[in-house]
């Protein structure tokens, strides 16, 4: 299941990034640049350790990264599998993080205001405070629900977070546009 895992990820590198070393969200990234003979090899793998092996976290996350692999579009997505799989991870690893991938997961499932709730729920309890991944996540359901002005706020402190220079020009470029939908107001960053 590792290895089905490790493939499945690693299927993706050539979309990961455009020729300026900005990052390109999974929704974005261009399909046709997946390594195809990899996740042919993750499929493979996964059925293999699903006959053998007992549910344990590498497979349930081995079983998302396939969802997301074999998906022809990110439309195709089967975002309902990915947040059940998530709810099971969520048993076998009690963390923060897989909490807010399963928000995630829900929000794109049931709708940006279904997970906008679970992140909030999260940011409450401080457990991730410092992480920039929290309110970058807020912020892109909060754009996704066309509430800019309080997206922009998130990015903000995505950005103000976040350590690597790709995210934070990523971040940037996201706040630029919710900054513009909201008629400009707010600044972005110098």
């Amino acid at each position: 299941a590792l290895l089905a895992l490790m493939l499945f990820q690693h299927s993706r590198r050539a979309s990961r990034v455009n020729s300026a070393g900005d990052v390109i969200t999974l929704e974005d990234q261009d399909r046709k640049l997946w390594d195809q003979t990899e996740i042919g090899e993750g499929v493979a793998l996964l059925e293999k350790a699903a006959r053998r092996e007992r549910r344990g976290p590498y497979l349930v996350q081995a079983a998302i990264a396939q969802c997301h692999a074999t998906a022809t579009t990110a439309a195709d997505t089967n975002w309902a599998l990915i947040a059940g799989l998530y709810a099971l991870l969520a048993e076998l690893i009690p963390s923060d993080v897989v909490m807010l991938n399963w928000a995630v997961a829900i929000g794109m499932d049931k709708g940006p205001a279904a997970g906008i709730q679970r992140v909030d729920d999260l940011a409450a309890a401080g457990r991730l405070d410092g992480y920039y991944l929290l309110p970058a996540t807020r912020a892109d359901l909060l754009r996704r629900l066309g509430r800019a002005n309080e997206a922009a706020e998130s990015y903000r402190q995505a950005l103000d977070l976040a350590v690597n220079e790709a995210e934070r020009r990523y971040l940037a470029g996201r706040l630029a546009e919710v900054t513009a939908a909201a008629g400009g107001n707010g600044s972005t960053p110098g």
